[in-house]
């Protein structure tokens, strides 16, 4: 899985593997780790919901957790749709947005990433 932060925008790409362990209901998640110290860890997860009708993303302790409504992955799994996406309110004046989106093969090989489980570039 992999994460993109820019500015009020979260945008996770996740591989074939990924998504249907988010259909299965099950937490997918990755960590970064900045030094050998356990305070020093940024997790992020996504994971399926049947108490949500849409995108919401919160933080805590160093853990993005994206939970994303159930009725909507296995249609975006089984179709071309590329992505899931919304807006949460952060404020009167912002928001943050959410894109859950397939992680397509690259149209140039890159040696240094094993993209046998990503998605078939459309």
């Amino acid at each position: 899985m992999k994460l993109r932060i820019r500015g009020d925008s979260l945008r996770f790409r996740l591989t074939r593997g990924e998504a249907s362990k988010l259909a299965d209901r099950v937490k997918v998640s990755e960590s970064v780790h900045f030094s050998s110290s356990s305070k020093d860890i940024l997790t992020y997860s996504v994971e399926a919901s049947d108490s949500i009708t849409q995108l919401a993303a919160l933080i805590e302790n160093g853990n993005i957790l994206v939970m994303v409504p159930a009725s909507l992955v296995q249609s975006w799994i089984d179709t071309d749709q590329v992505g899931i996406e919304d807006t949460q309110p952060i404020s009167a004046d912002r928001k943050l947005r959410i894109l859950i989106e397939k992680d397509f093969q690259c149209l140039q090989g890159r040696t240094e990433e094993d993209e046998a489980d990503n998605f078939p570039h459309p």
